[in-house]
């Protein structure tokens, strides 16, 4: 869906995933300078909008999502996943509920599949579940933020902000209101992101992706529940500690003009571009205080202390997930 608030003065649509809001304002840097500080909102209403009501929602979500959520408290905010029957991740919810009604935000043009899967397993369990993203856009406030949710507005707040889920008609009010800040784009959110080590389904993942190699074990997956789809991939790779791949966060050589795009090869610095390919990079940015950096899958047995090459870039890893 196109955000009313490309029609802002500096507005830059963003591409790929984003589109539908803006990338960036006019100043990338400044941007991600304003969000870290505490300040701003990011449009994130491209994003799928899914609830889930019914006296019986949170007990029949239990038994379908990674996370424990059948005692979950209203307004305290989770994220969880779905798996297949092998184990690899098919979507990512990011979850509140608000006493009647369990509110989720998922990437854009997921909800459509996410709801189909939901249908198909509802039976006789009392619960709707509905598709809300006409209705209502997610706009994100950073940790620290004093801008107020307006009244009757569902929050969820985690460590890293509040999402609002606004009704899509006050958008514009919202932006409208010097007490909200000004707005942020996409790529400032991404920047830290990816500073901050987390994975996002489409980015870090493909279709074999399972939860241990990107460190979603300790956000969105509860490992004394069973009974969902993929639980005994999850138990298995646990018990073994042994996932196939591992999430690294790279610091990329800032002389190099062009970041690596998603899906560059990422090889050992002393095979040269030639060498054996051991992962790909998921995610690059520009960072206002760190400059070019990114995220990457890589084999499990890469070396934590190896020099990396991301296509001809150099880059040195941090460890995000324990090989």
């Amino acid at each position: 869906m196109k955000s009313p608030l490309l029609s802002l003065p500096g507005a830059v649509p963003a591409e790929g995933r984003d589109e539908g809001v803006a990338a960036h304002y006019g100043d990338l840097f400044r941007e991600q300078r304003t969000l870290a500080d505490g300040a701003g909102f990011v449009d994130l209403s491209h994003r799928g909008v899914v609830t889930v009501s019914g006296e019986e929602r949170l007990s029949w979500l239990h038994l379908l999502l990674t996370q424990h959520v059948s005692e979950l408290p209203p307004g305290q905010a989770t994220e969880a996943l779905i798996l297949s029957a092998h184990g690899h991740i098919e979507h990512a919810l990011y979850l509140v509920d608000d006493g009647e009604t369990v509110w989720a935000h998922v990437e854009p043009g997921t909800q459509d599949a996410l709801i189909a899967y939901l249908e198909s397993m509802k039976f006789f369990y009392k619960v709707e579940i509905a598709d809300r993203t006409e209705e209502f856009a997610v706009v994100h406030l950073p940790a620290g933020s004093i801008a107020a949710a307006p009244g009757g507005v569902v929050v969820r707040e985690t460590p890293y902000g509040r999402d609002l889920f606004l009704p899509r008609a006050d958008l514009q009010a919202f932006a409208a209101d010097p007490g909200n800040g000004p707005p942020i784009g996409v790529l400032a959110l991404e920047a830290l992101r990816v500073e901050a080590h987390r994975p996002r389904l489409g980015f870090e993942t493909d279709h074999r992706t399972i939860p241990h190699e990107l460190g979603w074990l300790d956000s969105a997956v509860h490992l004394q529940k069973g009974c969902y789809r993929g639980q005994e991939t999850v138990a298995r790779v646990h018990n073994l500690g042994k996932p196939p791949r591992r999430l690294v966060f790279l610091h990329l050589d800032g002389s190099e003009v062009h970041l690596p795009v998603p899906g560059t090869p990422v090889r050992k610095a002393e095979d040269g571009a030639e060498g054996r390919q051991l992962g790909f990079v998921t995610t690059s940015a520009r960072h206002h205080e760190l400059g070019p950096i990114a995220l990457a899958l890589v084999k499990r047995n890469v070396p934590v202390d190896a020099p990396l090459l991301a296509g001809e870039t150099a880059a040195s890893q941090e460890v995000v997930v324990e090989p």
